[in-house]
């Protein structure tokens, strides 16, 4: 393992330490305020909302990754961070033991107006399901949601140059939409507008006219975080 590889494994190490560290603190913390507020005549049994310190990692980590890889622009700072070496066979380098790499993809991105775009929704969506389904469900979320984005992309391109936390964001777009939908007192809500705007960017991407773009990542996403929330439907899960 060279020294960018173990850069990559360190921080990747140090990101995931951090998110179940402080998940861990704030859901023993909003533990404690529920038990003191239960015991209190009138109080509001929900208690106060955690604070999403998942979203808050992600897009931290997000953004440091950005700057130490000089949004994409540095190949020695973004090769260890890729799901394959591009000199290698297809996943011959998690066959390896790098398997950071199924999950470092969604941290990288290559514009100032694409880490934007992605740490919004991220900040907007993540922190939604995350004060409702909790800390703990959003992490395996973004996990499974993550690594399926990237190895669909990486199965069908045959190329690990790409990058960025889209599948991950379609996903969520994907899963609170049919929440939404299929059971309205979950809390969850996507505006019309905002499902308009992701499905016809989601459009314009396939259409090839914005130049390259991890489609195969886009759709897995979105197809992902649709089938979680329809499986997990009320009428469905109740049976």
């Amino acid at each position: 393992m060279n020294s960018d590889d173990t850069i990559a494994l360190g921080l990747f190490i140090l990101v995931m330490a951090g998110i179940g560290y402080f998940s861990y603190q704030s859901a023993a913390r909003k533990k404690r305020e529920l038990q003191i507020l239960n015991g209190k005549p009138g109080a509001n049994a929900l208690g106060p909302q955690p604070w999403p310190v998942v979203s808050v990692a992600l897009i931290v980590a997000s953004v440091v990754i950005a700057l130490l890889t000089n949004l994409g622009s540095s190949t020695d700072a973004v090769l260890p961070f890729l799901i394959g070496d591009p000199d290698s066979e297809s996943f011959q380098s998690i066959a390896n033991g790098q398997v950071w790499r199924l999950f470092t993809p969604m941290f990288l991105h290559f514009t100032a107006m694409h880490l934007l775009f992605n740490m919004l929704w991220l900040w907007d969506l993540g922190a939604m399901m995350e004060r409702i389904k909790g800390h703990v469900f959003l992490m395996v979320f973004v996990a499974l949601v993550g690594v399926a984005s990237n190895v669909t992309q990486y199965l069908l391109t045959h190329s690990p140059l790409f990058g960025g936390m889209s599948g991950v964001v379609y996903g969520l777009v994907g899963y609170i939409w049919i929440a939404g939908r299929s059971h309205p007192q979950s809390g969850f809500a996507v505006s019309r507008q905002n499902v308009v705007l992701m499905i016809g960017w989601f459009v314009l991407c396939w259409t090839g006219l914005l130049g390259p773009i991890a489609n195969w990542a886009h759709t897995a996403g979105l197809a992902m975080g649709m089938a979680w929330a329809y499986i997990q439907a009320p009428e469905r899960t109740a049976q």
